[in-house]
């Protein structure tokens, strides 16, 4: 049962850790893993190309937008805490600040954090095993935080586009994050429990190694 648990864990942090790897790396490298994605009913312009467009996406690194004339998808790799800024046919000029993806970087601490988690759950030392199930609540505690952060993006994106016709929508890399969250609960509370089916059977194998208790104790004389 102990090898179950150790298995089903070991998958529990595989799966959180891929995904936020995938969400770290984000588009423009995934142009389908961005966070919040804006679908525009009247095409405004951008300050990435001179058509306009029709579709926004937002990632961690960056975003994309679809062009308006030909469908073609134009990702921008800005780095952290980028800007987007955007014209509506009115000439209004509306941005997506620094303040709002500044933090977006928490999923990339998440998936470090996750990754070691996962190195010390694969050692069958008590010890590690106790250190990991402690990294993957810390993980799940960082990337709550993550989670918040791109909820907070959510909200300003959608105040901020609802002025040039736009409809937001979460993303994939939204809904992969929450996932993960989950996912590492799951795994903390497996490797814990497996941590503490071992510490049971080690205590109960040195108890039978001492022999019985006195006067039924073999005589070794």
């Amino acid at each position: 049962m102990s090898r179950l648990h150790w298995g089903v864990g070991i998958f529990f942090l595989v799966a959180a850790f891929v995904l936020l790897v995938i969400v770290s790396i984000s588009l423009p490298t995934f142009s389908a893993v961005d966070i919040v994605r804006t679908h525009f009913a009247t095409a405004p312009g951008s300050s990435s190309t001179s058509d306009t467009i029709n579709q926004l996406r937002l990632g961690i690194w960056g975003y994309c937008v679809n062009l308006a004339s030909d469908g073609t998808r134009d990702c921008v790799h800005a780095g952290h805490a980028y800007k987007a800024i955007f014209l509506s046919s009115t000439g209004t000029v509306k941005a997506v600040g620094s303040g709002s993806t500044r933090g977006l970087p928490a999923h990339v601490a998440a998936a470090i954090v996750t990754l070691f988690a996962l190195l010390f759950a694969i050692s069958n030392h008590l010890t590690l095993m106790l250190v990991s199930s402690l990294l993957c609540f810390i993980a799940a505690f960082i990337t709550l935080i993550a989670f918040g952060i791109d909820i907070g993006l959510l909200v300003s994106v959608r105040n901020t586009m609802n002025d040039l016709s736009g409809h937001t929508v979460t993303a994939p890399g939204f809904w992969m994050t929450f996932a993960s969250i989950i996912l590492l609960l799951l795994a903390g509370m497996t490797v814990c429990f497996r941590r503490r089916r071992s510490s049971r059977y080690d205590g109960a194998a040195s108890t039978s190694t001492k022999g019985g208790f006195w006067p039924f104790r073999r005589n070794r004389y």
